[in-house]
């Protein structure tokens, strides 16, 4: 044991020699939650409310291991929870009934009260370093000493890993609990608040949000390919497509949220959704239109959850034999040196003609979903020695809407092009992409402007913070409604005079309609034919304007056919009125 820190004083209550002078809940047990890192503390955050509802006979105690490596974050949160928290070094002072973890490496004091070891992620599916030798171990088994002891028990989701278990020490015989995964629980009774977390999100009706999932350590999808998040965001549209990021909480705790973020910092420009790793990736997760990851669990949660899952990463330190391996047989691979757009679209359609090709993956990983709060709440009271309150145990909640900070993009590159279709009718296709990754990783397109194809920069400058593509953009976009025509060709002139390099100025009006006004006086109305709320993005329709002068056809008169990704609007373009109106 470390010695004692002088600054960090023994609790006297809720345990302590004196604890029962100062007590209001006499219990008749004592819990203590051990954590370690801040992934096994965010697990057992998640867990245990819903296995400990209402019963004054538990006492319960936090305390903090501070010996890991990826500890930075977890003494914070459990603060932040409310949890009373004692130091590490009064655990051998205090006599609980039950020592609980969601981390195997915790080095426990002597004695003879059992010692729950749950799982954080899907059963034992990696190869990790071990702290105590210069070798690896399999994650998840606890350590030789407590299965020597006879006083581990370890829970498992699926029987396959009591026999993993059993292979790789026999001292887990008879040692393990079946309690099946109640994260995936939770996971599976939110399907029904998809729409909500999409929302949170701020994924529109007719985007697609691919989720990038990545483990810890150098063989991870972002150890070997960091750029990722900017070469999707670079080659997925924009208007078709958002990206988020989820990190395994060992990549936040070893680097920190700041390199994270400087590391980042073009995928972040560009609007990626980085979820903060305590709770907010399981509704990021459900709200998912596919999973680009490696051999970490929330791939695996995703391909249970029936979403399009591909592998961009798959390292060595994955156990073979096990349901992620099953899964890496499964899954296409994602090659993050090529375009990601062709990939993306053949992973949706390839899942589309077989949306049940992962469900013997789910099945071989999770034991009877839907029970696991009921099974490891009878664990806990088994080995408590204590009958269970008699209300029925907690069904599984549906996960809060995920509070995720982005970027608002502010500038885009965006490519047109015009074209007369079978029917006789001029359509502009528009393809946006934010403007702080396109040129470095796009999809391998010509840039050449030829055959009605065009590329400008187009900006909001009420909201761009780089002066110097205010100054370069070719359109610029008012980033609210104006209340009449009068009131949007006066600040489209305004910003043109403040801003020489622009050739258009475009504002959205209250009543549904889209002004896009000219260097030289001119200004055109944009209406479209189909139901478009009044404050929906006036850049599109100033990229048919723009895509009309370059090719030297009438700005201001005529109907187009619009497409942004797989959707398509007609559009009426005509002269504004000179007057306010």
């Amino acid at each position: 044991m470390a010695a004692r820190s002088a600054d960090t004083p023994f609790l006297r209550v809720p345990v302590g020699s004196e604890a029962h002078r100062w007590s209001t809940f006499p219990g008749e047990r004592t819990l203590v939650v051990a954590t370690r890192t801040l992934t096994s503390t965010i697990r057992a955050l998640e867990s245990l409310p819903a296995v400990l509802r209402e019963d004054p006979r538990i006492t319960v105690v936090f305390t903090h291991d501070p010996t890991s490596a990826f500890g930075d974050g977890a003494l914070g949160l459990l603060h932040d929870a409310g949890c009373r928290v004692m130091p590490w070094e009064q655990l051998s002072a205090v006599a609980p009934d039950l020592i609980l973890s969601a981390s195997e490496n915790i080095e426990v004091p002597g004695g003879d009260c059992p010692v729950l070891v749950l799982p954080h992620g899907i059963g034992f599916q990696k190869y990790v370093p071990d702290s105590r030798s210069p070798h690896s171990r399999l994650s998840g088994v606890a350590h030789a000493s407590l299965l020597e002891s006879g006083r581990a028990w370890t829970a498992v989701s699926h029987p396959d890993q009591e026999r993993q278990l059993l292979a790789a020490h026999p001292k887990t015989a008879g040692r393990t609990l079946l309690v099946g995964d109640p994260c995936l629980d939770e996971l599976l009774v939110s399907a029904h608040l998809r729409g909500r977390y999409r929302h949170a999100l701020g994924v529109r009706e007719e985007q697609r949000l691919v989720l990038l999932s990545s483990t810890w350590g150098p063989t991870s999808l972002i150890g070997r390919h960091p750029e990722l998040p900017a070469r999707l965001l670079a080659g997925l549209p924009w208007d078709e497509y958002r990206v988020a990021l989820v990190l395994h909480p060992n990549v936040w705790s070893a680097h920190g949220s700041w390199h994270l973020r400087t590391l980042l910092a073009r995928a972040l420009d560009a609007g990626l959704l980085l979820v903060p790793p305590v709770h907010d990736w399981r509704p990021a997760l459900v709200a998912a239109d596919a999973v680009v990851g490696d051999h970490g669990s929330v791939t695996l949660y995703g391909a249970a959850l029936g979403r399009p899952v591909a592998l961009a990463a798959y390292g060595q330190d994955a156990v073979p034999g096990t349901a992620g391996a099953r899964l890496a047989r499964l899954a296409p691979r994602f090659d993050p040196e090529r375009g990601p757009l062709r990939q993306v679209q053949h992973v949706l359609r390839a899942h589309a003609e077989d949306p049940g090709r992962y469900a013997p993956v789910a099945t071989d990983a999770f034991d009877a979903p839907g029970t696991a709060l009921a099974r490891l709440r009878d664990a806990v009271y088994e080995l408590l020695r204590l009958d269970p309150p008699p209300a029925a145990p907690q069904e599984p909640l549906a996960l809060t809407p995920p509070d995720v900070p982005a970027t608002a993009v502010a500038s885009w590159i965006v490519t047109t092009r015009a074209r007369t279709e079978d029917d006789g009718r001029s359509a502009v296709s528009v393809r946006r992409v934010p403007a702080a990754v396109a040129g470095e990783y796009g999809e391998d397109e010509s840039e050449d402007e030829s055959g009605g194809r065009f590329t400008h920069l187009a900006v909001r400058p009420d909201e761009e913070r780089d002066l110097r593509l205010v100054e370069s953009a070719s359109v610029l976009v008012g980033s609210s409604p104006a209340p009449t025509a009068g009131a949007a060709r006066r600040w489209a002139h305004a910003t043109l005079d403040r801003w020489p390099g622009g050739l258009l100025a475009a504002t959205a009006l209250s009543s549904g309609d889209r002004l896009v006004a000219l260097r030289d006086g001119r200004a055109v109305l944009v209406s479209y034919e189909d139901d478009h709320p009044a404050d929906a993005d006036p850049g599109a329709a100033a990229a048919v304007v723009y895509s009309r002068l370059r090719a030297g056809d009438a700005p201001d008169g005529g109907t187009v056919t619009l497409h942004v990704g797989d959707g398509h609007s007609g559009v009426r373009l005509r002269p504004a009125p000179s007057s306010p109106s």
